[in-house]
């Protein structure tokens, strides 16, 4: 009788254990940048195993109008426990109040460079003169409605002053397709966009950063939302995010 009694307070006992072990494992909603894609799933399931908790993920450029861009989908008002993003991009949101962080780090940085499908001539991008004659050669370019591609827009071509030149063969990637896979198709012969995001593509040839005097690094903030459901489960996920970048 004593132990049936025993064994009855012990199952109570483990099954009390088991809810609150569930009861702490939360699932964690993450909107991310291209730019981590790459690493982000060896990532968040060292994570869940370390922690088991239970990451979902959603990526999308960190710039544009397109329906699958981030900025676009934070301010529809789309549920995000984590937000990453570039950094700029997640400044405008937090400035027109789409967005409020509790928690916010920087966890990596990225370059831009160019690409060409696999087998072909790799274009001369050493030096500035050089990327403004491979652009004005190449019958047509590529690049993202991100935050690279924002910038190749807005600020390079004009820099090298051949924006009106380039402009009837140049070729915004929208949404969630990768400027590697245009490339890789054969649509465009030169594509340019993060460096971490060309090398996810196979069939193409990353031909090297864009020279310093012509790059942009883009600086890549993790944040915690205050609409987060589990903010602990959330700032820890961000904590190690940020622990491996650094390591």
């Amino acid at each position: 009788m004593k132990l049936s009694r025993s064994i009855s307070k012990a199952s109570i006992l483990l099954c009390a254990l088991a809810l609150v072990g569930s009861a702490r494992a939360d699932e964690i909603k993450v909107l991310t940048t291209g730019i981590l894609k790459g690493a982000f799933t060896t990532i968040a399931a060292q994570f869940e195993k370390d922690t088991g908790h239970k990451v979902t993920m959603s990526w999308g450029p960190s710039s544009g109008n397109s329906p699958e861009a981030s900025p676009e989908r934070v301010r529809s008002g789309e549920h995000v426990d984590v937000l990453i993003m570039v950094s700029t991009g997640m400044d405008d949101l937090v400035r027109t109040g789409h967005f409020v962080p509790l928690e916010r780090k920087d966890v990596v940085v990225s370059e831009i460079g160019v690409a060409v499908k696999e087998g072909r001539p790799l274009p001369d991008i050493s030096t500035v003169s050089a990327v403004r004659q491979s652009l004005l050669d190449a019958k047509s370019i590529g690049y993202s409605e991100g935050a690279s591609g924002t910038y190749v827009s807005t600020v390079m071509l004009k820099k090298l002053g051949i924006a009106d030149e380039v402009a009837g063969k140049s070729h915004v990637i929208l949404g969630r397709k990768f400027v590697g896979e245009v490339v890789a198709s054969g649509e465009v012969e030169l594509g340019i966009q993060q460096l971490s995001e060309l090398r996810l593509e196979p069939g193409i040839t990353v031909v090297g950063p864009l020279p310093e005097e012509l790059q942009k690094v883009s600086v890549v903030s993790a944040a915690v939302s205050w609409k987060a459901k589990s903010v602990e489960a959330a700032k820890r996920f961000v904590a190690f995010l940020f622990n491996a970048s650094c390591s």
